[in-house]
């Protein structure tokens, strides 16, 4: 995580945020599904998820919203709020691969103190989540 906040004089659009990459092992898919409460047998149960068709436990969107909010605040810092979040999933998170993040600010509204990102998060498959989220930066 960044140690300082950047602030809304920091950016323009079309800066690109910094790659995160994120290893996908099944304690981060079966420990994101119970923080959660997602008890759904194929986020936890390997043999389930085989018997949904799937070769081994995926990652459910809860944990993947919380890596989304990961990849803006270790870029943003602390003293940014994020103010609003729109994914939609695409291929499986599977144990053994990994996530890779890249994003961009899309829109700068210097009213309002906020920057859209526009992110993807891809794994060998393709991509896993593409979507924005809206974040407050503080003032210069």
């Amino acid at each position: 995580m960044s140690a300082k906040t950047i602030t809304l004089g920091d950016v323009n659009v079309g800066d690109k945020l910094p790659e995160l990459a994120v290893d996908i092992t099944s304690s981060l898919i079966v420990g994101g599904a119970i923080a959660s409460n997602d008890y759904t047998p194929v986020h936890h149960d390997k043999g389930a998820a085989q018997a949904a068709g799937m070769q081994d436990v995926f990652m459910n969107i809860l944990t993947t919203n919380g890596l989304v909010g990961r990849f803006v605040t270790d870029w943003a810092g602390v003293n940014a709020a994020i103010k609003g979040v729109s994914i939609k999933l695409g291929t499986p998170n599977l144990p053994g691969d990994t996530m890779k993040f890249n994003g961009s600010i899309a829109e700068k509204d210097e009213a309002a103190g906020t920057v859209v990102v526009q992110l993807a998060g891809k794994n060998t498959w393709g991509n896993h989540v593409e979507g924005t989220v809206t974040v407050a930066l503080p003032a210069a």
